[in-house]
């Protein structure tokens, strides 16, 4: 029976996330030849970590499921083992890259990789802890139904499931490798007040994040588009489209990916960066490998912690430091699209080696660009004031580290993708006991 990971990540409270997640796991072991393997990563404080256990300990038991629930201990203890056995020629370091004491969203994805790995997955379905499902006829609406019915067969097999098609035909033998939706409800919650303070600060400031060179009216919906996700609709009906899928058209909380794609290439494991996480989904796109686009979108929202003074400046921090990424993600985004099909080996999987070397040629950069970028921040925040202006004394304070630690996570991560096709070997080799740990 093939085995799935559902995967939930988390550093802070959410209890009634995991209990809905739980829902859409027996949904999917219910409706499809399935095993659902529930996986959460808890990174969450000691009195938030004793809640958890304590939902999980209350989920009901059902069939072709297994909950796993590994704090951070547990997750350092066997990603230690696995890195050993790997053969891994700095052990220490890869393991730091994995579990970093700071937020990393590519970090956490990877560690349910390798644990997807070790339990015997074909696919990891993830999904946030600040997230909720929408709801049709009072029933909720879960993305694991198309995952479930697409991942990993061949698009001209599943052409008829769908909606529609615009795949490109030479592509057709190709196996399904990502199926994914986006959000409805709140954009990110400070880049809102950014817009609703001022438009044309928002401009300049989520300017940045458009690639060098679109003509002015794709860049102009490029930055209306950003951070918005699919907008507010409610959910009425299914639509799904068997296509390229383009990397803004999703987001991270409502993705599933194919072994696949995730055993060849890991996440950037880069800390305090938000939009990270999304390297995969270009390289499935340029390589031109198949995937679906639906509909039912995953509702977002903000958790208070989030709208504190603290909350604040630790995004302010993680956007910056995306801002100051973009220009060494858009350097290897430009190689991956120049490659197109040359990504993939003979047999169809992703070449590590040829994405190791753009990521290392992205480090060449000037640093000049980035001196340039915290410049708009700063000018930016300053001319919006209030606590903008402290957030803006916070960056200038450590405006050198930045820069240089920008393109030393873009060199880890070139480190991590060499060692990676080894962790996973060892990983597949690990067993994991069925119910994982507490």
């Amino acid at each position: 029976m093939r085995r799935v990971c559902l995967t939930l990540p988390t550093h802070r409270a959410c209890s009634g996330t995991i209990r809905a997640v739980a829902a859409e796991a027996a949904y999917g072991a219910r409706e499809f030849d399935v095993e659902v393997h529930l996986l959460i990563l808890d990174s969450s404080p000691a009195p938030v970590l004793a809640e958890h256990r304590r939902t999980v300990a209350a989920l009901p038991s059902v069939p072709r499921v297994v909950v796993h629930h590994f704090d951070e201990a547990a997750q350092r203890d066997l990603l230690r083992e696995v890195i050993v056995r790997s053969g891994a020629a700095e052990p220490d370091r890869v393991l730091g890259l994995m579990l970093p004491d700071r937020v990393s969203y590519g970090a956490c994805t990877n560690r349910a990789f390798l644990l997807a790995e070790a339990l015997g997955c074909a696919s990891v379905h993830r999904r946030d802890s600040d997230s909720r499902y929408q709801h049709l006829d009072g029933e909720p609406v879960f993305p694991l139904h198309h995952e479930l019915a697409a991942l990993g067969r061949r698009a001209s097999d599943v052409a008829g499931l769908v909606s529609r098609s615009r795949l490109d035909p030479a592509a057709a033998h190709r196996p399904v490798s990502l199926v994914g939706g986006s959000f409805v409800g709140e954009m990110s919650v400070d880049v809102e007040e950014i817009r609703r303070l001022d438009p044309v600060v928002y401009e300049d400031v989520i300017g940045l994040s458009v690639p060098d060179g679109y003509p002015e009216i794709w860049r102009r919906n490029l930055i209306a588009e950003s951070f918005r996700g699919a907008g507010t609709a409610a959910f009425t009906g299914d639509l799904t489209t068997l296509t390229t899928v383009g990397p803004t058209r999703v987001d991270m909380c409502n993705i599933a990916l194919a072994r696949e794609v995730y055993g060849r290439v890991p996440l950037p494991p880069a800390t305090d960066t938000i939009g990270s996480d999304y390297l995969l989904l270009h390289l499935v796109h340029d390589a031109r490998l198949p995937g679906v686009l639906h509909n039912r979108h995953i509702v977002n929202f903000h958790t208070g912690e989030r709208r504190s003074d603290s909350g604040f400046l630790a995004y302010q921090l993680r956007f910056t430091k995306f801002l100051l990424a973009t220009p060494h993600l858009h350097s290897v985004y430009a190689g991956t699209k120049a490659a197109g099909d040359s990504l993939l080996d003979a047999g169809g999987g992703l070449r590590a080696d040829a994405v190791a070397a753009l990521v290392r040629e992205s480090t060449r950069l000037d640093r000049a660009e980035n001196a340039e970028r915290l410049d708009v921040v700063d000018r930016s925040y300053r001319k919006l004031g209030g606590r903008y202006t402290e957030a803006a004394d916070f960056l200038a304070a450590r405006r050198e580290p930045l820069i240089d630690e920008v393109r030393e996570d873009m060199a880890e991560f070139a480190l991590l993708i060499d060692a990676w096709a080894a962790v996973v070997r060892a990983s597949g080799d690990h067993e994991l006991s069925s119910g994982g740990a507490a």
